[in-house]
């Protein structure tokens, strides 16, 4: 998922490493879960179309609140929504608006116990926010992607209460057909580890480029999330470490999940 919203991924906490609730594994039918995030960037550089640092006009801050919820139809079709709403400035533009909203269908091409490969189909509407990191708010308008994905869980000892407890990585690739800004292809990958049964540490990267010699973007994140029952809470760090043609944003990232 994209800078905005990647970062959702949740492994079933337990003894052993189990599928991922999120990304290429599908919600069980009449299972999903809804996560409420915010998020605080800041930007005193961008990267140049060389891909150097400069100075910007002015800070960049942007201001996002965003739900990403999902919903099992299926064991294998998963419905998935996303929106936010934004705020910020920079050194030409205050704006408040809607961001994108996205509604897609997560498809389960082929799963075991351990591995799932997955196949995604979206559409978006854009907003008075900005629809693209890079962008100026309001700018682009219907978007429509195809996503694929593939995740594998891996088990942890049994014999270590409270300490390493089994993981997962993902990887996803995705094209991004847009209109009133170039189409865009998109990397993300996920590394996600367990330590007893209510802790969980999260490392994901989100790259991007955009057609016609355009933008480029990677952004990094670590973050911790600590489970209580059905309720999640995440915390965590988000950084642009490199790009072209956008700014060097960085700052925290809360969230709150609540399955059902």
């Amino acid at each position: 998922m994209n800078p905005g919203g990647g970062l959702l991924l949740v492994l079933a906490a337990g003894a052993i490493a189990l599928p991922a609730e999120a990304g290429a594994w599908p919600q069980r039918k009449g299972r999903g879960q809804v996560i409420l995030k915010f998020e605080n960037m800041r930007a005193a550089e961008g990267f140049d179309p060389a891909g150097d640092l400069a100075p910007l006009p002015a800070e960049r801050r942007d201001r996002v609140l965003g739900v990403f919820a999902e919903y099992g139809l299926t064991d294998r079709a998963t419905l998935v929504v996303k929106g936010d709403w934004q705020s910020g400035e920079d050194a030409f533009v205050d704006y408040e608006g809607r961001g994108p909203l996205e509604v897609g269908v997560n498809w389960a091409l082929w799963r075991d116990d351990r591995t799932t490969v997955a196949l995604y189909g979206a559409v978006a509407a854009g907003g008075e926010g900005r629809n693209a990191g890079y962008a100026a708010p309001g700018q682009g308008e219907r978007d429509w992607e195809v996503r694929a994905s593939v995740g594998h869980a891996f088990p942890g000892p049994r014999d270590r209460p409270g300490g390493f407890a089994g993981g997962f990585v993902e990887l996803q690739a995705a094209r991004r057909v847009r209109e009133g800004l170039a189409d865009e292809v998109r990397v993300d990958a996920t590394a996600g580890a367990h330590f007893g049964d209510d802790w969980m540490v999260l490392v994901q990267a989100f790259g991007g480029r955009a057609d016609d010699d355009g933008p480029r973007w990677l952004s990094m994140e670590a973050s911790a999330v600590r489970r209580f029952g059905d309720w999640s809470l995440q915390a965590g760090w988000r950084e642009t470490v490199s790009g072209r043609e956008t700014p060097r944003s960085s700052g925290p990232v809360i969230a709150l999940w609540r399955r059902f």
